[in-house]
């Protein structure tokens, strides 16, 4: 819906490819880049790192969560 309704995506990414691939493998992580590039400076410094880098390990641990179910 973020990416159909709103222009958050293309301001913090150039081009479709990352956003896309982005969006379907690292999709918390794609979101929180997008929203702290948006937040006020159009760029992600200090604090919002973090921010981004918890998204990331969000993602791997749903990846690896769904590893987990599918050999159990």
């Amino acid at each position: 819906m973020l990416w159909l309704f709103s222009d958050l995506l293309g301001r913090a990414f150039e081009g479709w490819l990352v956003p896309f691939l982005g969006f379907f493998l690292l999709p918390w992580t794609t979101l929180a880049y997008a929203v702290m590039w948006s937040g006020g400076s159009n760029g992600v410094a200090g604090f919002e790192w973090f921010i981004v880098a918890f998204a990331f390990l969000i993602d791997l641990g749903s990846h690896a969560q769904g590893g987990r179910r599918r050999r159990g």
